[in-house]
């Protein structure tokens, strides 16, 4: 069932008027295009209208190949690292074999204020917006999106989606993802549909006492820092928040840990080696070539197959 609930409103943030867009409906934190440009300046394709940046759909499809392990880079960032990737785990899994890829739609609450609350929704009207509250971020999303949202852990009360608007979402980002460091209700309905989902847990109470505030910032969910964009990429290990300037790198490496992978195992398979002869490099320069050579041809047969 759809509800509207009180207290879910946008938060006007005058402590935070640096980054608040000038033009913002009711206040809402966010970036103005030439903020959201400036802060991921890294990225030079294609952008949203608002200026968020858009990863290729060929990439989303690339990275549904990928594993979290591959798609950690050692010594560059890797799991949690500053630099390329950032990995959350520790999830409850609405469908662990299904991955889920594509471009991170961010929400951001706080607890409620009612002070805030009041002068908020008084702006909102004024502006002829009656209802501020989850739905009026969900109402942004975009096919390929993953939404998500930090509701700070909180259970009761915390519950981002139940079974309508979580089909909404489902239909609106074309079976994009949901992320939720919060909870969900309605498990029962939501547990058929085929849309990924992470959440920390469950509970049967409406959203209330949160105050939504902010829209497309950068959010922190668990250790990882996520920024509109990024490339998501969950699986039933968890989920890698990756910036979207390094995108490709990642999935190149990837190809390349990959292919090391398969070649280690058809080595194993020769019952001829002990693991330490291949694993991780193989010690005998004769091998050495033999995977350089591998690589190359597997590396070749990948990017042709991409091109069909």
């Amino acid at each position: 069932m759809i509800r509207r609930y009180g207290f879910i409103t946008l938060f006007a943030a005058a402590a935070v008027s640096s980054v608040l867009a000038p033009a913002a409906k009711a206040q809402l934190w966010t970036w103005t295009k030439d903020q959201m440009t400036e802060y991921t300046k890294g990225w030079t394709g294609d952008r949203f209208p608002d200026g968020r940046p858009k990863v290729s759909d060929q990439w989303l499809e690339r990275a549904k190949e990928m594993s979290q392990e591959e798609i950690s880079i050692p010594g560059a960032g890797g799991r949690g690292g500053p630099g390329y990737n950032h990995y959350e785990g520790d999830w409850r899994v609405l469908h662990p074999d299904m991955k889920m890829t594509g471009r991170a739609f961010t929400m951001v609450f706080m607890p409620a204020r009612p002070d805030l609350d009041q002068v908020v929704m008084a702006k909102a009207k004024e502006k002829g917006i009656q209802s501020l509250n989850n739905q009026y971020g969900f109402d942004m999303v975009q096919p390929g999106d993953v939404v998500v949202v930090d509701l700070y852990g909180k259970k009761e009360g915390g519950t981002i989606v139940g079974d309508n608007l979580f089909y909404y979402l489902m239909k609106a980002t074309k079976g994009g993802g949901l992320v939720v460091d919060g909870a969900l209700r309605d498990l029962d309905g939501i547990s058929p549909m085929p849309m990924p989902c992470y959440f920390r847990s469950v509970h049967p109470s409406a959203i209330g006492g949160v105050t939504l505030a902010g829209i497309n910032v950068p959010i922190r969910i668990g250790n990882a820092t996520v920024m509109p964009g990024d490339l998501v990429v969950g699986d039933k290990e968890g989920v890698s928040f990756i910036p979207a300037q390094n995108v490709e790198t990642i999935l190149d490496r990837a190809d390349e840990t990959h292919i090391h992978d398969e070649w280690t195992r058809k080595k194993f398979d020769e019952d001829k080696y002990k693991s330490s002869e291949i694993y991780g490099s193989p010690r005998d320069p004769v091998l050495k070539q033999e995977y350089q050579d591998y690589l190359k041809k597997r590396l070749e047969e990948i990017k042709a197959s991409r091109k069909k």
